[in-house]
């Protein structure tokens, strides 16, 4: 049996960044598109607008969001890509299947020391790839890790579908962690990760893969985009996010009310307050921006925090709580103190 290795360090997050393509699709514009209404998407999803790339737009690439990301987190971390010893890039829209988009992105910032990979676990990606950041620090094998939470989805958003194409957006967001003495106060704390596969189906994109070539009959299907169970996804999403806050804060001793914050994926506004509501707790702890931005996968919590560090809610000494899920399906917190 493998031993584990012991742990000899803690990691902390000591910069934030994000990035946005320029172009804005409002509700309003997407009724010149489908059957819909402004009215209709924000009572259901309490999504007024979100961010798309432009296709073929070197600078809104995956990987060039991930860029600017990265670049604005190493400046607040007061680090330069040389620092770097670990790239993780939590993405399911990736670049290119190969190379990985964290040896694109690694070539962009010229962050050659790093080692690179990419790490797809959907919407729960950044806070895997976090997690397992956490790992390798607290083993003593990285010092500085650069972790990118980017997703390019309205490439994979089948945009005749008026019950999902409502609900996504492209962004990046990414974190510097780096390590910090053992059991320091300021840390991340715990992270607790569950996938369970026999939900596969919920959300899903068939083709693409080695599975199915995408041939001119599957392209008509459009079974190279995105599928979705809405509600069934729903009553997942709330169930788990709620039952892995309260699993988090009870590994740790503590309970809903030591945390200043929660950030939430982004999947539906109607999701975080059910949450809310079901752990008995104001909307008002919740960091949210799905409203401006949408469901922008693994890049939700990311961009969520950098926004809240920037604008000064959170504070030095605040305890955080990252509650997500994805496809897979997959889950996830992280609970650590600013």
């Amino acid at each position: 049996m493998l031993q584990p290795h012991p742990t000899r360090f803690s990691s902390r997050i000591i910069g934030t960044g994000s990035a946005f393509p320029q172009t804005t699709l409002t509700n309003s514009a997407l009724t010149q598109r489908i059957d819909t209404s402004n009215e209709w998407i924000v009572e259901r999803t309490g999504i007024r607008e979100r961010r798309i790339s432009q296709p073929g737009n070197p600078d809104e690439l995956n990987s060039s969001l991930g860029f600017l990301a990265a670049t604005q987190a190493l400046k607040m971390a007061g680090k330069t890509p040389q620092d770097l010893d670990q790239i993780l890039y939590a993405t399911c829209t990736p670049d290119t299947l190969i190379p990985s988009t964290a040896c694109w992105l690694q070539s962009k910032l010229g962050a050659n020391r790093a080692w690179a990979m990419d790490l797809n676990a959907a919407c729960s990606g950044f806070v895997y790839a976090v997690s397992t950041a956490d790992q390798f620090i607290r083993s003593g094998n990285v010092k500085t890790s650069l972790v990118v939470g980017g997703d390019v989805l309205s490439a994979f958003t089948n945009w005749s579908d008026r019950t999902s194409c409502i609900l996504f957006g492209d962004a990046a967001g990414a974190v510097v962690i780096e390590q910090t003495p053992l059991n320091s106060d300021r840390r991340i704390l715990s992270s607790h990760l569950k996938s369970d596969g026999n939900l596969w189906d919920l959300f899903h994109i068939p083709a693409g893969g080695s599975k199915l070539e995408i041939t001119p009959e599957v392209y008509q299907q459009n079974l190279h985009k995105m599928q979705m169970k809405g509600k069934e996804i729903f009553k997942v999403a709330v169930r788990t996010l709620a039952e892995y806050a309260v699993e988090a804060l009870e590994s740790n001793g503590m309970t809903l009310q030591d945390l200043n914050w929660i950030i939430p994926h982004q999947a539906n506004l109607r999701i975080i307050e059910a949450v809310a509501k079901r752990l008995n707790i104001p909307l008002t702890k919740f960091i949210i921006n799905i409203n401006r931005y949408g469901n922008t996968s693994s890049a939700t919590v990311p961009t969520a925090l950098d926004e809240a560090v920037r604008d000064g809610r959170i504070q030095p000494g605040h305890t955080l709580l990252l509650d997500v899920f994805g496809a897979g399906l997959t889950y996830g917190t992280i609970l650590l103190r600013w």
